[in-house]
């Protein structure tokens, strides 16, 4: 993962489906953001931790490895406490875990529906 150079919003998107990842990766930069990729939680805990400018966090919850998007969160705000947060799952698990003022999207979703729930949040691309 290399820092980002651009003055776009940057989104860290944390997703173990390669597939999945390059669609909305593509979508995202399309749509006027820089996009850094993590497939584990540990990787997108490593940017998070290094201090990397993330305007965005994107995450799938079920991850392999120790740590799930709840966790990848979690320490995403314990760094920046007003870090937008999206998380994703295909799964029907509840959002108990949810940071307050995230965004909570089900599988299969829209691009149209994580643009809007960027911009609900404060970040748009440019």
């Amino acid at each position: 993962m290399s820092e980002p150079i651009s003055g776009r919003p940057i989104v860290l998107i944390v997703e173990d489906e390669p597939l999945v990842r390059e669609i909305i990766v593509i979508e995202l930069e399309e749509a006027g953001f820089e996009v850094l990729e993590a497939q584990t939680g540990e990787e997108a805990a490593d940017a998070i931790e290094r201090g990397t400018r993330i305007d965005l966090l994107f995450t799938d919850l079920r991850l392999p490895g120790a740590l799930d998007g709840w966790d990848v969160a979690e320490r995403a705000r314990r760094r920046d406490a007003a870090m937008p947060v999206i998380y994703a799952t295909g799964y029907s698990q509840g959002d108990e875990r949810r940071v307050p003022g995230s965004v909570f999207l089900t599988k299969p979703y829209r691009i149209a529906a994580v643009l809007d729930a960027a911009q609900t949040l404060g970040v748009k691309g440019v």
